[in-house]
């Protein structure tokens, strides 16, 4: 294994609660309750993926220009939410999993559906310890679609056989697999099944691992 490519939302910090509490108040304001149950179905998937499942769940149709208004809406509030990151929110071991990586000579890539992710990864201070950067600017297909990974691989000049994928969502780690790579789920054994191994905490796991 030559290369990490990381997800963020879920694996590098828990934005997720900033997601629900923005995607639940633009339901309320349109007449419907979204619930964390809900939020699940967004787990990985980019905004305007995530503004339909939520309309369907609602049983709301949108002209294009009103669609376009809420999607700005929600990340508008979304981002305020944000602003108050630090890096006393990065997971726990996860900035020191990425240090010792980066000492042992893995090329390090972020691959995340967020359009946020620098604004995030400035906020937390780790902009810097990644050679390369794929968010929702840089692709076009959601998750499932290995898009994000094959950008990132390919960025970071490393065969896709030889990167190994940290990811918390199920469409994620399809995208991991449909990309070819090794994927390690950080999470729930029996949500994250496909994974080629689940961890619940960087906490303490041992660069052999990567290996194994």
């Amino acid at each position: 294994m030559k290369a990490v490519i990381f997800d963020l939302d879920g694996v590098i910090v828990d934005t997720a609660k900033y997601h629900y509490l923005a995607w639940s108040n633009l339901a309320n304001e349109l007449g419907f309750t979204f619930t964390k149950d809900d939020n699940e179905l967004l787990k990985g998937v980019s905004r305007i993926r995530s503004l339909e499942i939520l309309l369907s769940i609602g049983n709301v149709t949108l002209s294009d220009e009103e669609f376009t208004r809420y999607a700005e809406k929600k990340n508008d509030e979304y981002i305020k939410l944000i602003e108050q990151l630090t890096p006393n929110d990065i997971l726990p071991g996860v900035k020191d999993f990425i240090l010792r990586i980066k000492k042992e000579g893995y090329k390090i890539s972020l691959g995340s559906a967020s359009k946020n992710a620098q604004f995030i990864l400035d906020h937390l201070e780790l902009t810097n310890l990644f050679d390369a950067i794929i968010d929702g600017n840089s692709v076009s297909k959601a998750k499932p679609d290995p898009e994000v990974f094959i950008a990132a691989a390919n960025a970071l000049g490393v065969d896709p056989k030889n990167c190994i994928v940290f990811e918390d969502a199920v469409a994620g780690i399809e995208a991991g697999k449909n990309a070819g790579m090794r994927v390690i789920g950080v999470g729930e054994k029996d949500v994250l099944t496909q994974a080629d191994r689940v961890i619940t905490t960087f906490e303490n796991l041992s660069l052999d691992y990567l290996e194994a």
